[in-house]
């Protein structure tokens, strides 16, 4: 009988994190962590642009959600 294991990512929440606006902002801060050998000094930048593309983001989809009725 052959070992079908069913694979799940390691950070269920990274599946939906890739179908965000923002995902090049939040792997560039990755990226930057592991070439910096985790000084996360080094990537504050990157962690700003992230944080603020979450707002934006967080700010539209409440937008949206103002916009609709729930009787229409």
């Amino acid at each position: 009988m052959a070992n079908t294991k069913i694979q799940t990512p390691a950070y269920p929440s990274a599946a939906r994190l890739a179908d965000s606006d923002c995902y090049p902002q939040y792997t560039a801060s990755l990226k930057c962590l592991e070439q910096s050998n985790s000084d996360k000094s080094k990537c504050q930048e990157h962690f700003d642009n992230y944080k603020e593309c979450k707002k934006k983001e967080r700010e539209a989809r409440l937008e949206r959600n103002r916009s609709r009725s729930l009787f229409s």
